[in-house]
């Protein structure tokens, strides 16, 4: 696995944190740029707001072993930042809330923020540091590479129901991993993948619904999700499943 970097924020866990720090100790990979504030992920145990910058000058991937919410979380808070977001789904229905979000342009047809794809490759919008693209991949447990992230300023997000054997190679090719709460088989089967300890196999098995740990090299950082009330209105409450 890549390293990964997760920020904590100064201000509060109320929306897209403009200001960040980095924490020293937390060096990797998923590095914010200098004029770009990162994405409110949730809280620490303290209630500080953490962030993660997860759209940077370097092809970038995220694997998310969890449910739907969190996954349209993301890329709505990509939104909010200034990202392309091309979905490539199987289930078109329940990726359209990102479309509603997006609005209209003046003309009245729907804003070309979000894509909605089928799962076949397709020719991607040219991302940049102004215009930088996230494509979610949400695909089942054993995601093939469609969309690999080749260019500055695009991320790949792909979207696991749940861990599965032949996942192994997507897992260890992540910069960050953001892991839900999981049944006991599947958390023994994450601990081969990443060789993590049983005390954080454990972890994995007790976590609340709006729980999650970010997982990158020499990073564990358990969190809790924080919602927005405009992100109450589009997705309804913090929930682990869909």
């Amino acid at each position: 696995m890549s390293s990964s970097r997760l920020l904590d924020t100064k201000g509060g866990a109320s929306g897209i944190a403009p200001e960040f720090l980095v924490s020293p100790d937390m060096l990797d990979a998923v590095s914010p740029s200098g004029d770009r504030g990162g994405m409110v992920l949730g809280s620490g145990l303290q209630g500080e707001p953490l962030t993660i910058s997860a759209l940077r000058p370097t092809p970038t991937r995220i694997v998310l072993v969890g449910g739907l919410y969190l996954a349209r979380q993301v890329a709505l808070r990509a939104m909010a930042v200034g990202a392309w977001v091309v979905v490539a789904t199987g289930r078109p229905a329940a990726w359209q809330v990102l479309q509603k979000a997006a609005g209209t342009g003046p003309d009245g047809r729907q804003a070309p923020l979000v894509q909605i794809r089928r799962l076949s490759p397709v020719e991607l919008p040219r991302p940049s540091e102004d215009s930088p693209l996230l494509v979610v991949h949400d695909g089942g447990p054993t995601p093939q590479e469609l969309f690999p992230p080749r260019s500055p300023w695009q991320t790949t997000v792909y979207v696991l129901p749940y861990m599965h054997p032949q996942a192994g190679a997507t897992a260890n090719a992540a910069d960050l991993v953001l892991l839900q709460r999981l049944p006991v088989g599947q958390a023994q089967l994450a601990a081969r993948v990443w060789r993590l300890p049983p005390p954080m196999v454990q972890q994995l098995t007790t976590l609340a619904d709006d729980q999650v740990v970010a997982l990158g090299r020499n990073l564990w950082r358990p969190l809790r999700l924080v919602t927005t009330q405009k992100e109450q209105q589009i997705l309804g409450p913090v929930r682990r499943g869909d």
